[in-house]
């Protein structure tokens, strides 16, 4: 089987290998009709949202700091590809995160397609004015459910934190402006080790009582496996509904489409990936990246679950930025169909 992609680049290009194959996956009615029956039938929601957070997560831990315009066209790149959720930029201080002191000139700068959400990362009041005053119109607030990663990544402990995101989100919905809530270290803590389902559920509760639509849980150092993705979920389910979940999966032990599988199955349908498995986390030291989008779209396709994104536009956006930031992709999708 080894030998294979290196027959096939005689006689088929990989697009058309993808295409005779159904794995470009175009949003087109009816074409993964067969698919999709079997996916119905054994559990999978028939389609799953998916969040792009490359253009945020993905470049934030580049030592390198990323020119603007190269920014600017990434996310243009991702906004034609059918994704209809993609985050673009944090409002910190660039004393935090100097990658994104650019937030105001790259919101300003994009190009905002009708239908596409573009959500922005505000941790306090300050930033979510900020984002506002650059033309954001979806705003998330991240908290965690570890007291020290707390600490190290917004500066603050939890309870802090909560009463800074009451005030952005009490904000926002002021304004009619959704926003969304991360619970980072889910399944696992680089500071604390494992983290108690009491904890994960409480953070969480209190997200989505403040007003967040949507809380995406974070395996921020990718140690989580299937079981504790179910054992998180059947405890977070207890306070909040499936369909007011997200997941959030790093892939630094390769267990990160699994965990989403497992996801799946329980009745959660809205996903976080970057493009190329971009990412990492500046406070987490050797956590990988994000899950890739290329893979999670390939897992969806081959499943018959419909997203609406193009597989093919995807990889294109990834050689892009991996060109620009001189990265190989972390997809195992893209290195199997550019190599070929």
């Amino acid at each position: 089987m080894g030998n294979v992609p290196c027959a096939v680049k005689h006689c088929l290009s990989y697009q058309q290998l993808l295409r005779e194959h159904l794995w470009i996956g175009d949003s087109v009615a009816g074409a993964l009709e067969p698919a999709q029956e079997s996916a119905q039938l054994s559990g999978f929601p028939e389609y799953v949202k998916i969040v792009e957070v490359g253009p945020r997560d993905g470049l934030q831990n580049e030592k390198v700091i990323v020119p603007t315009d190269i920014k600017i066209e990434f996310i243009n790149q991702l906004s034609q590809t059918g994704l209809s959720v993609i985050e673009v930029t944090s409002f910190v201080s660039s004393r935090w995160i100097p990658q994104m002191a650019d937030h105001t000139e790259v919101m300003k700068g994009i190009h905002q397609y009708p239908g596409i959400r573009y959500p922005v990362l505000t941790p306090n009041l300050q930033g979510f004015h900020r984002a506002v005053a650059a033309g954001a119109t979806e705003v998330s607030v991240f908290g965690a459910a570890s007291e020290s990663f707390s600490k190290k990544n917004i500066n603050c402990s939890i309870e802090e934190s909560m009463k800074k995101f009451e005030e952005v989100v009490k904000s926002a919905r002021h304004m009619n402006i959704p926003a969304r809530g991360y619970v980072s270290c889910a399944l696992g803590c680089p500071y604390e080790g494992n983290i108690t389902l009491q904890k994960v559920t409480e953070v969480s509760k209190r997200l989505y009582g403040m007003g967040c639509y949507e809380i995406s849980l974070g395996d921020t150092i990718g140690v989580g496996t299937p079981g504790s993705m179910k054992k998180m979920l059947e405890s977070v389910m207890k306070e909040i509904p499936p369909r007011a979940l997200a997941v959030h999966c790093h892939d630094t032990y390769g267990q990160a489409l699994a965990n989403i599988l497992t996801a799946l199955q329980m009745g959660i349908n809205v996903v976080d990936s970057a493009v190329s498995g971009l990412g990492g986390c500046p406070y987490a030291k050797g956590a990988s990246g994000n899950v890739a989008t290329e893979d999670l779209i390939y897992m969806l396709n081959g499943l018959g679950v419909n997203t609406g994104v193009n597989l093919y536009k995807v990889m294109e956006a990834g050689d892009f930025i991996c060109k620009a930031v001189n990265k190989t992709t972390n997809s195992k999708v893209a290195q199997a169909s550019f190599n070929a």
